[in-house]
């Protein structure tokens, strides 16, 4: 097998898997709880992320001639690894709403946006926004520094 078939066959694989894990956590989901409330956000996202699965499936069954990326190299991935271990860690005592916030200013200023506004404006907004976000979807409380929680 050659390396474009090989790299094809390898994103099937990985567009199936994704798929199957997916479909599995909806069952999971309907299967704890047929409540509307339990699926209000599990059933949109799993359709969409099967629907998006299906047309890349389809796609890349389609394509020829698929163009290989260039890899990063893995000391770039590394240090994002690195910070999402430490946001997840923090997220207890820093609270969603603001952890969000400084994970995504870091994760910004690491792939090199020196824009001291844009990068405080963007991760405070982005942050806070999806805190409130989840704290109102979420059926339980979560942990929060400035924002009160829902619950």
């Amino acid at each position: 097998m050659n390396s474009k078939k090989a790299h094809v066959f390898f994103d099937l694989i990985v567009i199936a898997t994704i798929a199957a894990l997916v479909a599995w956590y909806l069952y999971d989901a309907y299967s704890a709880s047929s409540h509307i409330i339990n699926l209000i956000l599990v059933l949109p996202l799993s359709l969409i992320i099967l629907s998006l699965c299906i047309i890349e499936f389809i796609n890349r069954c389609k394509d020829n001639d698929p163009i290989i990326e260039k890899l990063e190299p893995v000391s770039s991935v590394v240090p994002v690894i690195c910070l999402f271990i430490l946001y997840i860690t923090s997220l207890a005592w820093l609270g969603f709403d603001v952890g969000t916030s400084l994970f995504i200013a870091a994760f910004l200023w690491l792939h090199g946006e020196r824009r001291l506004i844009w990068v405080l404006a963007y991760s405070i907004a982005f942050g806070f926004l999806v805190a409130l976000f989840f704290s109102s979807m979420l059926p339980y409380p979560m942990p929060m520094l400035i924002l009160p929680s829902q619950y």
